[in-house]
């Protein structure tokens, strides 16, 4: 912006192109106050513009000139850049809700904020495109406001810091055509200008008729133009809609060229004149002089004003939730025909006082070095340039993985922004997680998280960066997709359950013996990989034939089984602190002193049966380095080495035993060989 040395501010240049005319206003702030040094009108010579939109770009780019060179004169300086705003008559918003589960137990942080609604803005940006009819026309997301975030389903300020089972949020996503946007570069390149900053006409309007302190309130802002009326709405301290409809000063000109017999120019002239006066004069298509009253002309156009009402307070209604608003304000052109207020507050059900038009008043902290009125025809092109202060809108271009990509620069603009705006997904940026595992233990659900990948590979200008980096004209961004991590895992024997064990009694003795397993009704080691849904079992008991062949321990058919006392069988469940006892002979254990010499070698004979078979069968392996002998066995099992080794099974000194058999996992009911290498340790915690 050019800088002018009488004026203690930088001067900012704002242009509104309407369909009528085109305003020009040239000023700077000063303390809280916004000084208009010079504002010059010139309107359209032909209609190059219909209903907010550059149909002839050479005839407006013309215009734009000229009302530049107006300025320059009045101001001494050269003029080169330009703020600009786009009119909402093709303007597109998407209101969307996305909420995500959490689930983590820790804070939420700036990045999980961000990542929402960096999702919300993805899904806006989804549903306009779905539906979009013309599938040719390019937009871009001009911008996006949070409505509100939610914390479990209930709305909240501000959600760093919390935890949290969900995260939403509310927001509004707007889009401009991209021949739009193409149309306003194009006319002010024309007029020897480049774009400083550039908004949406709604914004522009509602940043002088309400000020920040209204907008706690439900408050509707119309902006009636030349071609189309723009609505804008505030609630809970943000602008939480946008809207518009097609219909404006324009539709009361055209009605009263057709009463008239007049063209357009002309009966925006007698449109004009009956406001201030009673009789208009003026000369028709045939070059006859008429007179028209007032009064006629107010008739002529009530039916249109009425429409245009209606149309409008239903759209405040659509937008605002099905429902009326406090209060509206009315500013620009089209909304100072006689009766426009009056018919808005009918169809809105509120007083008219609380519908009224926002010029003078609102103009407060507007000081006109000129002699100009303040009225509701300067709230846009005053808007226009204050917005340049709250932030400075441009598009720029940036190189994304080889692309070239236009976004709509806010002056905040980041790497995601330039992601989403060059289509490349969201999930691709931030890291995910593997598959998890979801089974039951014991009847009650369980799940395994899988690990998280890793963050996608950012670079801007060839040095490394992440999502947040701010990004500038120009840069050359490469992002590399992130991963997702590893699917979770997990074997029976890394259950907490599993780490339990039964102890039982077994002649006098204490047996030890670790937990079964049963996996959808099938006992498993503590090998195996739980898998997905499986339903896991922790069996607290060995059946007696279990516990015979965990002690390697082989029963004569004729022997009695004592559980706890009571005769049992090979199928009899052992629980925790049970007692087994197998004998021959009576259960009268007192007995045993008036046996019979021979019935005592019988019994002894049988005891011997109940004894690890024995055989002069000998191997050698080596166990954690070191030479084991094992004898007195026709074949060896896994858990045969435990009576050959100091290891304590009774005082755990970790998670869990690690036991390997030539370097891989091993079984205890796996048989061994002469020769095989063992390892057997305690997992560290």
């Amino acid at each position: 912006m050019a800088e002018l040395s009488k004026y203690t501010g930088q001067l900012v240049f704002g242009l509104d192109i309407g369909t009528r005319s085109i305003v020009g206003t040239v000023g700077y702030k000063e303390g809280n106050r916004f000084v208009v040094a010079a504002q010059r009108v010139k309107e359209h010579e032909t209609r190059a513009m219909l209903d907010g939109q550059i149909h002839d770009i050479q005839k407006v780019g013309e215009t734009i000139q000229d009302v530049k060179q107006q300025l320059e004169e009045a101001l001494g300086r050269k003029l080169t850049e330009v703020c600009i705003a786009a009119a909402g008559r093709v303007l597109k918003t998407v209101t969307t809700h996305v909420e995500y589960p959490y689930g983590a137990d820790r804070e939420i942080g700036q990045e999980d904020v961000y990542a929402l609604v960096s999702a919300g803005v993805e899904k806006a940006y989804e549903e306009f495109l779905e539906n979009q009819q013309d599938e040719d026309m390019k937009f871009y997301c001009v911008g996006h406001s949070v409505v509100r975030y939610y914390l479990n389903g209930y709305p909240m300020g501000n959600l760093e810091g919390h935890k949290a089972r969900t995260i939403g949020v509310d927001l509004i996503a707007t889009f401009l055509p991209e021949d739009v946007v193409d149309g306003l570069y194009k006319a002010v390149e024309i007029a020897g200008l480049s774009v400083a900053n550039m908004t949406l006409e709604p914004i522009a309007a509602i940043q002088v008729a309400i000020p920040e302190r209204f907008r706690m309130l439900n408050i509707a802002l119309i902006d009636v133009g030349a071609g189309t009326s723009d609505i804008s709405i505030t609630n809970d301290g943000c602008i939480i809609a946008y809207g518009m409809i097609p219909i404006a000063g324009d539709a009361l000109t055209e009605a009263i060229a057709r009463h008239c017999l007049v063209d357009f120019a002309m009966a925006e002239k007698i449109k004009r004149d009956a406001g201030e006066m009673e009789t208009v004069t003026y000369e028709d298509i045939m070059f006859l002089p008429q007179t028209i009253a007032s009064s006629e002309v107010l008739a002529v156009t009530e039916p249109i004003v009425s429409d245009m009402a209606k149309q409008v307070s239903d759209k405040i209604k659509e937008l605002n939730g099905g429902k009326s608003v406090s209060a509206v304000f009315v500013v620009g052109g089209g909304g100072k025909i006689p009766g426009y207020t009056e018919a808005i507050s009918r169809e809105l059900g509120i007083v008219k006082e609380r519908v009224a038009l926002r010029g003078e008043e609102v103009m407060q902290q507007i000081v006109f070095e000129e002699d100009i009125k303040k009225d509701s025809l300067l709230v846009t092109p005053v808007g226009i340039c204050l917005n340049f202060y709250e932030q400075s809108n441009n598009f720029i271009f940036v190189n994304f993985n080889e692309r070239k990509v236009k976004i709509y620069d806010n002056n905040r603009l980041t790497v995601a922004d330039a992601a989403m705006q060059a289509g490349f997904p969201n999930d691709g940026l931030f890291p995910k997680r593997g598959k998890a595992l979801n089974f039951t233990v014991n009847g009650k659900s369980r799940m395994v998280r899988g690990e998280t990948g890793e963050a996608a590979v950012i670079t801007v200008n060839g040095k490394p960066a992440d999502i947040n980096m701010p990004i500038h004209a120009n840069d050359i961004i490469r992002v590399a997709h992130s991963t997702a991590g590893k699917e979770a895992s997990l074997t029976i024997g890394e259950l907490p359950e599993s780490k339990d064990s039964i102890l039982v009694i077994v002649n006098d003795k204490k047996v030890e013996m670790p937990k079964f397993a049963s996996v959808n009704g099938t006992l498993q080691s503590g090998y195996y990989e739980i898998r997905e849904n499986d339903a896991v079992e922790m069996l607290n008991y060995y059946t007696v034939k279990q516990l015979t062949e965990f002690m390697d321990v082989i029963l004569d058919p004729h022997m009695n089984i004592y559980v706890n006392n009571k005769l049992a069988d090979m199928d009899t469940p052992v629980y925790e602190n049970f007692s087994v006892i197998w004998t021959l002979g009576q259960t009268d254990f007192e007995s045993e002193k008036n046996q019979s010499p021979e019935d005592a070698a019988d019994e002894a004979s049988a005891e011997n049966m109940a004894e690890p078979v024995s055989n002069s069968g000998e191997i050698a392996v080596l166990v954690n380095k070191v030479p084991v002998k094992l004898q007195g066995k026709k074949e060896y099992i896994f858990v045969d080495v435990f009576d050959e080794i100091d290891f304590d099974l009774s005082r755990p000194r970790g998670k869990g035993i690690v036991t390997s058999l030539n370097g891989r996992p091993a079984q205890y009911m796996e048989p061994i060989h002469n020769g095989d290498v063992i390892e057997i340790y305690w997992q560290e915690q």
